[in-house]
């Protein structure tokens, strides 16, 4: 992982300089640079079991999903798994949908995100930058994942709701382009010099998004986004390690084990040490 501090909005200014520090965000795709599936494609199970897709539907994203793993996907791929999805989606009930992914969300997800990611994240925060997920996937499925994740903002595909239901249009397609239209507007309205901050994805489609940024970093490149990220000399990082959040959380580290060990001896040597006086002075 690359050990570069880069700048950071709280920074200190320059001597007589009186010019604002800019915040700092740090830019993450989602699928193959976070989580080590596609976001959209790994929930078709609990939404056929909730009767909103059908049993060729899940087969057929199941198989997608095999060759995103494999290869990624690239522009053309994008464009018919985005074009699939809407019309599938026409008629959904927004809120079946949320609450499908509310109650499906660990079960599904947490396995999934790579420990890598979550400790980049980290590094982050402390820092005192912003986490941002930019996802082509839809907001409805991106946004609980962010959560989970801790992140602060989302950047997400839209789909056209009219009377609480999916029309089968998209407002916003958060993708190639799109992901920089909605870079730069959060930039604006949270004041981000982008020129200062990172950002992370595993696909060439998400090249204009790396451009964007003055911290570009390459997460599991395909092959096109590894030429191009050794051509310019951007940080390349392997993430393989996609282990639960929840085992993370409720497991503990070595180092806590070890001082508990230590705690836990010292207590043992207390009590023997105690229970040994009051004999004597019995």
């Amino acid at each position: 992982m690359t050990t570069d501090t880069g700048p950071t909005w709280a920074t200190a200014q320059r001597t007589g300089s009186t010019q604002t520090p800019h915040r700092v965000a740090a830019f993450f795709d989602l699928d193959k640079t976070i989580i080590a599936k596609s976001s959209t494609l790994a929930f078709s199970r609990p939404l056929f079991a909730g009767g909103l897709i059908n049993r060729r539907a899940v087969l057929k994203s199941s198989y997608a999903q095999f060759l995103f793993m494999l290869s990624g996907a690239d522009h053309d791929q994008m464009e018919r798994i985005r074009s699939n999805l809407t019309s599938l989606t026409e008629g959904w009930n927004v809120e079946q949908v949320r609450a499908i992914v509310a109650e499906t969300l660990h079960e599904i997800v947490d396995p999934l995100v790579y420990a890598e990611a979550t400790h980049l994240i980290a590094d982050h925060h402390a820092r005192g930058h912003d986490v941002i997920v930019v996802s082509a996937s839809g907001y409805e499925v991106v946004k609980p994942i962010a959560e989970m994740l801790g992140v602060d903002h989302t950047i997400a595909t839209q789909l056209a709701v009219v009377d609480g239901k999916y029309t089968g249009e998209v407002d916003f397609y958060c993708y190639g382009d799109g992901k920089v239209k909605g870079m730069a507007e959060c930039a604006e309205e949270r004041g981000y010099d982008l020129t200062q901050c990172y950002a992370y994805s595993d696909s060439i489609t998400d090249l204009p998004m790396l451009e964007a940024v003055g911290y570009p970093t390459a997460v599991n490149p395909d092959r096109g986004l590894r030429k191009v990220a050794i051509e310019h000399g951007w940080p390349i990082l392997s993430f393989s390690n996609p282990v639960s959040m929840r085992a993370r959380l409720t497991s503990p580290s070595p180092s806590i084990v070890a001082s508990a060990a230590v705690l836990f001896g010292a207590a043992v040597a207390i009590g023997a040490l105690t229970y040994s006086a009051l004999r004597r002075r019995r």
